[in-house]
């Protein structure tokens, strides 16, 4: 990620409806271990940071008194909202704030987490303000994970040939791709560690429905960019992908940091 990008508040716009279908949701194990990595039992607070449509604060919402899901997007945390009553799950509150504004009044927490959402924040400023909105013996979780995988070449020369070949990402573009070295971003702002646990990658089978929904669930790809050629995008692709009726794709391996404010 250079310098010269900026983040606006069209990042994925219109992508929201398309989310919760397009991405393979997170396999129950993974909050299953983070209850047993951490000890959660059902008390304190959870901050979810970049939160999208809850993909990841609906599954981890149990283990806590209460789940908190902040997002600049608001399409997406009315998605989390619907979701969320959908499942039943009653004890989760949404914010419509970008991280770069914590600690925003929100109070403390005993678990903050990141699920492929911290590179696209002012890194420094938001790592140093979550560590002063940790509870004594809180935990930052750093979530390495993809919930999405391109199964045919098809789907980036069909990008490309609508959106160019730089990577775009809200108003601006991303031709070195988003940023990394959260390591040092981390022990820059305080925190000790890390120590992880990873969870195996998986198998799954997606449909051309999901194989559609998930390239406009993108920041690359977002309905937005297309403009008044989304539908004409969309009729290519489904033609592309055609005659075949799924696909297969293997997912990563998942590996969750978790940063501590002392050493572990």
């Amino acid at each position: 990620m250079t310098d010269a990008w900026k983040w606006d508040p069209t990042l994925y716009s219109g992508s929201a409806p398309y989310y919760p279908r397009g991405r393979v949701a997170y396999p129950a194990e993974l909050a299953t271990a983070f209850a047993a990595q951490l000890g959660l039992d059902g008390s304190g607070r959870l901050l979810d940071v970049g939160c999208g449509p809850g993909s990841l604060t609906l599954p981890l919402a149990g283990s806590f008194e209460e789940a908190v899901g902040l997002d600049a997007d608001e399409d997406m945390l009315a998605e989390a909202a619907r979701l969320a009553a959908d499942a039943g799950i009653g004890n989760c509150r949404w914010v419509h704030r970008r991280a770069e504004e914590l600690p925003a009044g929100l109070g403390r927490f005993r678990v903050v987490t990141f699920a492929q959402s911290f590179h696209w924040f002012d890194r420094p400023r938001v790592a140093a303000a979550v560590r002063g909105m940790l509870a004594p013996g809180g935990v930052c979780a750093h979530v390495h994970a993809s919930t999405h995988e391109l199964v045919h070449p098809a789907i980036a020369e069909l990008v490309r040939e609508y959106l160019g070949p730089v990577r775009r990402a809200g108003r601006g573009t991303l031709p070195d791709g988003t940023a990394g070295g959260e390591a040092a971003v981390y022990r820059a702002a305080g925190f000790h560690g890390p120590r992880r646990f990873e969870l195996p990658g998986r198998v799954v089978t997606r449909t051309v429905d999901e194989v559609v929904a998930g390239v406009f669930s993108l920041s690359s790809s977002a309905p937005h960019l297309f403009g008044e050629r989304r539908a004409g995008f969309e009729a290519d692709l489904r033609r592309r992908l055609a005659p075949a009726e799924t696909f297969t794709a293997r997912l990563p391996h998942i590996a969750v940091d978790l940063w501590f404010t002392k050493g572990c």
